[in-house]
């Protein structure tokens, strides 16, 4: 009985760097500073995720969209690039039009098929995330786009995970949480989801002492893991 797995009645997905590629900004950076473009799309990402963990850590919540134009900020003037105001804006726009991956239309069709509600459980602000599903062509596969803004806590807070559950109305086991992102797998296995972690790149997973419930390289992985338990 102790390996015993629920069926799973739901997929929840992380949006960026899971569904959208972050690092895609690097493209409209390296036009703006060539040479420079991927350092700064990283550092941007990382102050992103850092800032969401201070101010969540210390209850100064700030909407995910002030949180990019700040990691922005100081991701130019950490590498001592002077970006122009048509620039920033520009930049800025990106994370609402992030490119999708490519596997992502098919794989969400095939979930739809199972008959298995899906939803986006992200950090993003609700007119962040309907901007880029909708740019994504991907709005018809979703039942749920659920921000942490309604919570005003960011991820890996409990209080964001409790909207998986809240709005599907399953218990978090019953849930399968899917992320590329090694923290947001460790908060979501810790909060009681099932987990799949999309390890779009090979990386190790984070020394935390918990582990997703199974990995793969991309969404079509997470439908053969799905297919398997529903």
């Amino acid at each position: 009985m102790a390996n015993f797995h629920p069926p799973l009645k739901a997929v929840a997905f992380d949006a960026y760097g899971t569904l959208f590629d972050v690092y895609s900004v690097g493209a409209t950076a390296d036009r703006f500073f060539p040479g420079r473009g991927e350092t700064l799309a990283q550092l941007w990402r990382d102050k992103q995720i850092e800032y969401t963990r201070l101010r969540t850590l210390c209850d100064k919540y700030v909407s995910f969209w002030q949180v990019t134009e700040d990691a922005l900020t100081f991701a130019c003037l950490r590498l001592n690039l002077t970006v122009t105001p048509p620039q920033r804006a520009e930049l800025l726009d990106q994370y609402r039009r992030l490119k999708a991956y490519d596997e992502n239309s098919g794989a969400l069709k095939r979930l739809n098929a199972m008959g298995l509600p899906l939803a986006i459980l992200s950090n993003g602000d609700p007119e962040m995330l309907a901007d880029a599903v909708s740019a994504a062509g991907l709005g018809s596969h979703f039942d749920h786009l659920l921000s942490v803004d309604s919570v005003q806590r960011f991820k890996t807070a409990p209080e964001a995970y409790q909207l998986g559950p809240d709005a599907l109305g399953f218990r978090p086991e019953e849930i399968l949480f899917a992320s590329s992102n090694g923290w947001d797998i460790a908060g979501a296995t810790w909060f009681g989801y099932t987990t799949f972690w999309v390890n779009r790149t090979a990386q190790p997973m984070e020394q935390l002492g918990v582990r997703a419930h199974a990995e793969g390289r991309s969404l079509d992985d997470l439908v053969k893991f799905v297919a398997q338990r529903v």
